[in-house]
């Protein structure tokens, strides 16, 4: 028999034993396909059993559960780590910085009492950032400690890892990396409590005063009202912001009438970040702000005597100022205003401790109650050099420092010289670079003014 007649026995044997068991559902969907049929569509119904009628099977397997170390190891590897970051105190003592830091553990605190590099670098010294990993129960992962001590590009990592009694300390010099950061504000009073509310750090502010100097009077010439914006670095390491750098680009509308500077280097970096030359400040149309004598001696004081008639406060008689007091507390560095050499450092009668300073055209500038004296008569110095720090020595009543510009052996009120010093220029050479970095400085700029100090980094 072939197995075309054998497939069609099957499939017949199959419809008669469906029919037997469900007839009524047989004759249901006959009739149904043949309504269908004399209206021209047809409909499809299921055959197949009711579910209720389908055999059920029950099946029984025993089941072996994971062992239970596999499942605490991998938990173990999965346990709760924190972090939390402090900035150290020069009161810290292992134990204090540690409690800060949300830890507790008697034998990392003791390898922070007996480590040198620890000692020596970290506790005791403020202004380190310092960062701690703990794990649930306040135990000590790792401690890491970032600073940057001096002003070469580099910082200093202390790293601490270990557990129980075996602890090891790692003290490394990395390079920092530098990111760019902008704000803005509005004075209210002063210039440090108007960056204080836009979170700039004060070297910051102190380097707009300073590159501001020749052109605003920061000590007299500040109003309410007057806005700045400021573009600096910041600098890192591992990501962590250690300190402020250069700033890069300002402004600052001062009565109404504003002023705008930018960092320009006559050569690009160096590789390694460091600049291959001397740049100076410049206004945007090219024109350097670098004055020949800086405004003032000190970086950012109060002036506390101008120079004019006044009652001298130990002589008790009307006399001529010759010069400048600045008010400033015992110890505040002391600048030269220009380059020359020292012709004079020593004592000398009323002036207590004094520094006088040979500059050309038969310029002197003179420093006066000291209470330190850091050069040597001889010595050539440059613009900006300490030569000196705040003092009472002499004929003083408190701390300050007087200051006197003489030229040709008359003296000259500092100020009017400070603001009539002439400026060079960029040269030709270096005016399409120059262009290049001032359009940039003004886009920065631009993009400052719409920082508010809610979003201020």
């Amino acid at each position: 028999m072939s197995d075309i007649v054998i497939a069609v026995r099957s499939a017949a044997l199959q419809g008669l034993l469906t029919v037997r068991r469900h007839p009524a559902r047989f004759l249901s969907g006959l009739a149904l396909l043949l309504i269908g049929a004399t209206g021209g569509s047809y409909a499809l119904v299921s055959l197949a059993p009711e579910a209720a009628e389908l055999p059920v099977r029950t099946v029984v397997q025993t089941v072996e559960p994971l062992s239970i170390e596999p499942q605490r190891d991998l938990l173990a590897t999965q346990a709760m780590r924190l972090y939390r970051s402090d900035v150290t105190r020069s009161t810290d003592t292992a134990d204090s910085l540690l409690r800060r830091l949300g830890v507790s553990d008697p034998a990392a605190a003791a390898f922070l009492r007996a480590d040198r590099d620890t000692q020596r670098t970290v506790l005791g010294r403020a202004g380190r950032n310092v960062q701690a990993e703990v794990d649930s129960r306040g135990r000590l992962l790792s401690l890491t400690a970032r600073w940057s001590p001096e002003d070469d590009g580099t910082f200093s990592r202390l790293t601490l890892r270990g557990a129980g009694s075996t602890w090891k300390s790692t003290l490394e010099t990395l390079p920092l990396t530098a990111s760019t950061r902008m704000a803005s504000g509005t004075i209210q009073s002063s210039l440090f409590a108007a960056t204080d509310e836009a979170r700039i750090p004060d070297s910051v502010a102190v380097q707009m005063a300073e590159i501001f100097s020749g052109d605003i009077d920061f000590h007299r010439a500040l109003r309410k009202g007057d806005r700045f914006v400021v573009v600096y670095e910041t600098l890192e390491g591992d990501g962590e912001p250690l300190r402020a750098g250069r700033v890069l680009s300002t402004e600052f509308v001062n009565a109404g009438k504003a002023y705008q500077a930018l960092w320009f280097e006559s050569s690009p970096s160096a590789p390694n970040g460091k600049s291959s030359a001397k740049g100076a400040y410049y206004n945007l149309r090219g024109e350097s702000l670098r004055r020949a004598f800086l405004a003032s001696p000190v970086a950012f004081s109060r002036i506390t005597s101008g120079f004019a008639m006044r009652f001298h406060p130990i002589l008790q008689t009307w006399r001529a100022h010759l010069g400048v007091d600045y008010g400033a507390v015992t110890g505040t560095p002391v600048r030269t205003v220009a380059d020359g050499v020292v012709e004079f450092a020593g004592v000398q009668n009323g002036y207590g401790n004094v520094v006088m300073v040979k500059h050309g055209g038969n310029t002197t500038t003179l420093y006066a109650h000291l209470s330190r004296v850091n050069v040597r008569s001889g010595q050539h110095i440059q613009q900006g050099e300490n030569v000196g720090l705040v003092g009472a020595t002499g004929w003083a009543t408190g701390p300050h420092l007087h200051f006197e510009f003489r030229v040709n052996g008359q003296h000259k009120d500092p100020m009017t010289i400070a603001r009539q010093a002439e400026a060079a220029p960029v040269t030709a050479a270096l005016r399409p670079a120059f262009d290049r970095v001032a359009d940039l400085a003004r886009q920065q700029l631009a993009a400052a003014a719409q920082v508010h100090v809610g979003n201020v980094q």
